[in-house]
């Protein structure tokens, strides 16, 4: 297939892999937490303090049980969704303590906001799945807001669901909770029914946190992406080649830790790695070098044999303008036609990850339906030719009347509910709002119509109780 999109040959990837393992071998990687420096070395690789040393076989061995591919099961059967291959997820923004509102000001996130969210992935027709700290809301305690995030996913939403990684105990969270769905902990331990995020720290750290997460989850068959966020220039070389190689071994190294723990442990290789923007020392997460690096991830993670994550609707912006729509339309769409199979902030995400938007969600939202639409494949075939209609209009003729336009004219094309297909004057006549304006319509039309899911009233109170409890310590 022709595409402009530079791919990297098998020898360049063979260089960035070879880089990589010189890394892991005379560098390694710092994780500070001792349950995982005491797997390595019961695994005999070698542990001076808290830095681990990795030989390109012990890394050879963990990416030979690691899947290529899975299911995250859902709460709804019929929501359930597949990973890697051909098959993808869009998911919603993750971890912004603010909302940005509709005339641009900035406020504290609240547990309100993580419920609307909730309802708003539940009501999607193109996001597959529940995310995890949409929003950090600020109105309840931050030791225990992963336990009210974590049953709003499940009882708001019957979609999949993001797991906890905030500390080993959060993880533990995620599989008592999920155990209570699935009836028993037992149940889950071949069928991942949550995704949690574990990201590196660079350069080359993992942080207790999320290696003990990681530890946890894995032993119990939960899927988990392994994520490096290197800002070049600054946590990461300048150079892009440099962060391809540095990321890989923080990834190759969180797998190796994962597979120790439960060989077949679902793993997904993942980076939303970025420039600094030189001029302010900020993240740059519109910059056009993410979606260079996001492409390159993603055939790194096909050099592996692994499904493969970056970020989506990503974006510099701090209001859903322009800018926003320009950035946010570049990064999703060269995650979809890369291949990314778990596309994280797909929709929502302002200000470099620092805020969520009700209505980018919303504009977002077609933006990921369009993208679906962009790479579904043309049936090409006699009957979708159709010669004979062909003929029979023949030249000069029209289609407008012709019985398979009526059949079909609902269904052939993308219909989108904000973008303006009008003219101006009938702009004007419906009142002549931007697409935000209207974005905001549709929300509140969105969240006055949404109906909970089904979920069994006892189960309900045993996931409320469980989170009563584990409050009360």
């Amino acid at each position: 297939m022709y595409d402009r999109m530079p791919t990297l040959s098998e020898a360049q990837m063979t260089k960035i892999h070879d880089a990589a393992i010189n890394i892991l071998s005379s560098v390694g990687v710092a994780f500070n937490e001792e349950e995982s420096l005491d797997i390595f070395k019961k695994n005999g690789f070698k542990v001076d303090g808290k830095t681990v040393f990795f030989s390109e076989n012990q890394v050879r061995g963990a990416l030979e049980s690691a899947p290529q591919r899975f299911t995250l099961a859902a709460r709804n059967p019929a929501s359930s969704v597949q990973l890697g291959d051909d098959d993808f997820a869009f998911v919603p923004g993750y971890g912004a303590p603010f909302i940005i509102t509709p005339d641009g000001q900035k406020r504290d996130a609240t547990m309100e906001d993580y419920d609307n969210f909730c309802k708003l992935v539940q009501t999607s027709r193109y996001i597959d799945m529940n995310g995890f700290m949409m929003v950090e809301p600020s109105d309840i305690p931050p030791e225990t807001a992963h336990l009210d995030m974590l049953f709003s996913s499940i009882v708001l939403c019957d979609k999949p669901f993001m797991g906890s990684p905030v500390s080993k105990e959060g993880a533990r969270d995620v599989i008592e909770m999920a155990g209570l769905v699935w009836g028993g902990k037992d149940k889950i331990t071949e069928t991942p029914v949550t995704i949690s995020l574990i990201n590196s720290l660079s350069p080359l750290v993992f942080s207790e946190e999320m290696a003990g997460s990681l530890i946890e989850l894995a032993r119990c068959g939960q899927a988990c992406v392994l994520a490096s966020l290197a800002m070049a220039g600054a946590s990461g070389p300048v150079e892009l080649a440099g962060v391809l190689a540095m990321q890989n071994a923080e990834i190759l190294a969180g797998l190796t830790l994962a597979q120790l723990v439960r060989p077949g442990a679902p793993i997904i290789y993942g980076s939303t790695s970025s420039p600094m923007d030189m001029r302010t020392g900020g993240l740059s997460i519109g910059a056009p070098e993410l979606s260079m690096l996001v492409s390159c991830t993603a055939q790194m993670a096909r050099f592996y044999r692994l499904p493969s994550r970056s970020g989506g609707g990503l974006t510099d912006a701090n209001f859903p303008d322009a800018q926003a729509g320009i950035e946010s339309a570049m990064a999703l769409i060269t995650a979809a036609r890369n291949g990314i199979n778990f596309i994280l902030h797909a929709c929502g995400i302002l200000g470099a990850y620092v805020a969520m938007s009700y209505e980018k969600f919303i504009i977002d939202e077609e933006l990921c339906g369009m993208v679906k639409k962009l790479i579904e494949p043309i049936d090409i075939s006699d009957a979708t030719i159709d010669l004979a209609t062909i003929e029979e209009v023949g030249i000069g003729g029209n289609y407008l009347t012709q019985p398979k336009t009526f059949e079909l004219c609902r269904t052939a094309f993308f219909l989108p509910e904000l973008m303006t297909v009008q003219d101006y004057d009938g702009w004007q006549s419906a009142g002549g709002k931007r697409v935000d304006e209207k974005a905001s319509d549709l929300l509140n039309k969105r969240l006055a119509n949404y109906e909970k899911p089904d979920i069994d009233p006892a189960l309900e109170s045993e996931l409320s109780e469980y989170v009563t409890r584990r409050k009360a310590g």
